[in-house]
């Protein structure tokens, strides 16, 4: 009974949701604590989605990494956000594997941990051994997430609604079209499942970066069931010598870009909690819900835009942020737009080995999404391409990543040796062989 309580007392928070950040979206229209000011309004935020722990917090750090769409207090708090939630407790983990796998699931284990090895926005891991003795990895999804994440969706277009009467620099629409559109694929592992296959096809004959390997038998559309793969936390590795520190960035580094500029496929969410790191300092992927894929030219344009910044190239400024989707460009348009694409752009500008925060530092990119705020502000405001999202956040959390590592390496060379034989037709190619795969005919 006690767990029964515990575990209807986190589904009532959900339900309570509507109330609590409808309320707390009345007190910043009353405040229009959006335009910069109010840390306590800010930590209150952090505390209604962090005691959540639900979708509404992926959200809030999604949230996090765009620039300037919240003030840097919104930006700090939320960015603390922890995916550890309240576990499922073991009579209604029992419940969910039978709904999954038939009322003699257990059988098919030899041995099933009870307690969650961790407990995330949307599901808890077990671990457990199969019917071989093979350590896997059990994810199972909680309860009525479809429900519970619509409701977390109606209220981020309430928050949206009153950003947008607030300030009008930043045209929410396809931001939410792009997290809503996402967060709910979160919810399909099947789809995960072919998410995972196409990476494991990508990194076949790629040692620096392993995939875990998918239990067919063991797996449903709430259920994923997967490889244990031996590893420890990034963090853990923040104190060791630079050899290490930087063989561990350069991994990291092809795990995100190189199927981004091979095969136009991208991981968007670089959490701490969606990899590990081996004992020879290779990388294990171990989440893939949150796989966005580009047309070609979209990459493309992430290398044109790059080359327009690099050799002051306005023409080709245009093209590339067309390509990327922004409408209205015009001159003064691209020299704002400019100023956060040098900031991304910026470790990769010159020939020499650098630690990221040279440039790329938090304080730098504070300033620079201020001023973007601010120059947009005067011209009326811009409205952001949904795949303009995740391939920020992308940029934005290895930059973090490579920040806490305090890696030291030539990113220019490195980014260009990814991108020298780039060619559209050849992505075009590849891509189509792995969307057979996840079973996409459409790109959205």
């Amino acid at each position: 009974m006690e767990e029964y309580n515990r575990f209807t007392k986190r589904i009532k928070r959900y339900a309570n949701l509507g109330g609590s950040a409808g309320a707390f979206a009345l007190k910043l229209a009353g405040t229009k604590l959006f335009k910069g000011r109010g840390k306590e309004t800010a930590d209150q935020l952090t505390e209604i989605l962090g005691g959540l722990k639900g979708p509404v917090m992926k959200i809030g750090q999604l949230l996090s990494t765009i620039p300037d769409l919240l003030p840097p207090e919104y930006v700090n708090a939320l960015s603390q956000l922890q995916s550890n939630a309240p576990p499922m407790g073991w009579n209604f983990v029992k419940r969910r594997m039978k709904s999954e796998l038939g009322i003699n699931w257990e059988k098919k284990f030899k041995k099933f941990e009870n307690e969650p090895f961790a407990a995330a926005s949307l599901g808890q891991v077990h671990k457990a051994l199969n019917k071989k003795g093979q350590n896997i990895a059990c994810k199972l999804q909680y309860p009525d997430m479809e429900s519970i994440v619509e409701a977390d969706i109606n209220q981020l277009k309430l928050v949206f609604k009153i950003y947008r009467q607030i300030d009008a620099s930043i045209d929410t629409s396809n931001i939410l079209k792009e997290l809503s559109y996402r967060v709910r694929e979160e919810l399909d592992y099947e789809r995960e499942r072919k998410n995972l296959l196409v990476y494991s096809k990508i990194f076949e004959n790629h040692k620096e970066v392993r995939v875990p390997k998918v239990f067919d038998s063991l797996s449903t559309k709430k259920l994923l069931s997967m490889e244990w793969l031996k590893g420890k936390k990034l963090m853990v590795f923040k104190d060791n010598p630079p050899r290490i520190r930087n063989k561990i960035a350069l991994n990291m580094f092809k795990a995100w870009y190189y199927p981004f500029y091979n095969y136009g496929i991208i991981h968007g969410d670089p959490h701490l909690g969606n990899y590990s790191v081996r004992d020879d300092f290779g990388i294990n992927l171990l989440d893939f819900g949150c796989i966005r894929v580009f047309k070609p030219s979209f990459v493309k344009g992430v290398i044109d835009l790059y080359f327009a910044i690099l050799n002051n190239d306005e023409e080709l400024a245009v093209n590339a942020y067309e390509t990327w989707g922004f409408e209205n460009i015009n001159k003064e348009l691209i020299n704002i737009l400019n100023i956060w694409a040098k900031f991304l752009y910026s470790p990769l500008l010159e020939s020499k080995i650098r630690k990221m925060q040279e440039t790329n530092s938090t304080a730098y990119g504070a300033e620079a999404a201020s001023k973007v705020h601010k120059e947009l502000k005067k011209i009326g405001g811009v409205k952001p391409p949904r795949e303009f999202v995740f391939m920020d956040r992308a940029a934005i959390g290895l930059g973090s990543v490579f920040l806490h590592l305090n890696a030291e390496i030539n990113w220019y060379e490195l980014f260009h040796s990814l991108i020298k034989d780039f060619n559209v037709k050849k992505i075009e190619s590849s891509q189509q062989k792995l969307l057979n795969q996840l079973g996409i005919t459409k790109i959205n």
